[in-house]
């Protein structure tokens, strides 16, 4: 498999995952207050939103270099 072709598929995938997911979140630990030993953290929730255009593109790109990449190999 071309690197081309992996590309593709990845770029493929990467679309499709945007637009059932929307986002993905993940957790940011930081330091709130450090006194001496004692130490408080706080866990945040952040959440990241992928616009819906942002997996079409991905899709298409990933479709146009599939169907390049097997004209020109």
């Amino acid at each position: 498999m071309s690197s081309t072709k992996l590309i593709a598929i990845i770029l493929i995938a990467a679309g499709a995952l945007a637009l059932v997911y929307g986002g993905f979140s993940y957790t940011k630990e930081t330091t709130a207050v450090k006194l001496g030993p004692i130490e408080l953290s706080v866990k945040e929730k952040e959440t990241v939103n992928i616009p819906l255009w942002a997996g079409i593109v991905s899709i298409v790109a990933g479709a146009a270099l599939l169907v390049l990449g097997t004209k020109k190999g």
